[in-house]
């Protein structure tokens, strides 16, 4: 008997990818960063725009585990997906994936038209990924990046609220970084089986993404500097202590890598936030004193 008739609850929630729905929990940057994390009608907006976000966003994993069954199927770790394994036939997989489409879209036009605008920009995005984009080195890193740029993008547009720019670009740095350090563990992990799985894995070597990833943390520790320090976030957000935050970004930042060279991380930022919690304290405690500052100093 497979998986599916024995737990179909647990088949349905480990195919949709239910953890990763943390990553979606960026949408709320904009919410605290635009000081209306006090507003509940705001708040239940976003809330909204997280659970259509979600909902887009497991499809376009089923999507992704129905085209790749066969070479998750030499992955470690990714042959325990249901897709791969056989727990999951690919009819119930395409019917689950149209329903969360059309859940996600209804939900998503309810809230703005210019939200399901960007909610279908990643989903395109999602998919040249797993056609094309993936198989391309760099550009790999890069589209899955750009996917982060949109989740942070897409609280901003549900709200009708800017989002600054040196905000938009520390969110790119940051998320490169983490996209090259889950290439990293791909390739310490598979070792002379890496081809098989992913052939641009080829194309990297550990030495030169390590190289890359400290850039991009460099990178996304400056422009955060700059954005706590901006005149115009500084008058926008009535405070110029934003920066007492940077303790909490660096340690973040730190940590994650450290987790990566102890063979612990870096697979997935969902399940270091989960499985690490030095590293979910972190990011708890960074998003609590930037709400603490800009309402109380």
């Amino acid at each position: 008997m497979s998986e599916l008739k024995q737990n179909p609850v647990y088949v349905l929630i480990k195919a949709m990818r239910v953890y990763q729905w943390s990553k979606n929990l960026l949408l709320f940057a904009a919410l605290l960063f635009s000081q209306q994390f006090l507003d509940p009608t705001q708040v239940g907006i976003v809330v909204q725009a997280f659970f259509a976000f979600s909902m887009v966003a497991s499809a376009t994993y089923l999507l992704n585990d129905i085209m790749d069954r066969k070479k998750d199927q030499l992955h470690p770790k990714k042959k325990k997906r249901p897709l791969a394994s056989g727990a999951m036939s690919v009819p119930v997989a395409i019917v689950l994936l149209l329903a969360l489409l059309a859940g996600g879209f209804t939900l998503a036009y309810s809230i703005r038209v210019e939200f399901l605008g960007i909610v279908l920009f990643y989903m395109a995005l999602t998919i040249a990924y797993t056609l094309v984009l993936k198989h391309i080195i760099i550009v790999d890193v890069l589209a899955i990046a750009t996917g982060f740029v949109a989740r942070a993008l897409a609280g901003a547009i549900a709200i009708d609220v800017l989002f600054s720019n040196w905000l938009v670009v520390c969110t790119l740095f940051l998320a490169t970084f983490l996209s090259l350090c889950k290439r990293r563990h791909e390739l310490t992990l598979l070792d002379e089986n890496a081809e098989d799985h992913r052939k641009v894995l080829l194309q990297y070597t550990v030495h030169y993404l390590d190289q890359l990833i400290l850039i991009m943390a460099s990178g996304a520790i400056i422009t955060y500097t700059i954005y706590t320090c901006s005149p115009e976030v500084v008058e926008r957000l009535g405070t110029d202590k934003l920066y007492l935050t940077l303790p909490f970004v660096l340690y973040g930042v730190f940590r994650y890598i450290f987790t990566i060279h102890h063979h612990t991380g870096g697979d997935d930022p969902s399940r270091a936030l989960l499985k690490d919690w030095p590293l979910g304290l972190c990011v708890v405690l960074w998003a609590a004193s930037c709400g603490f500052i800009m309402v109380y100093l």
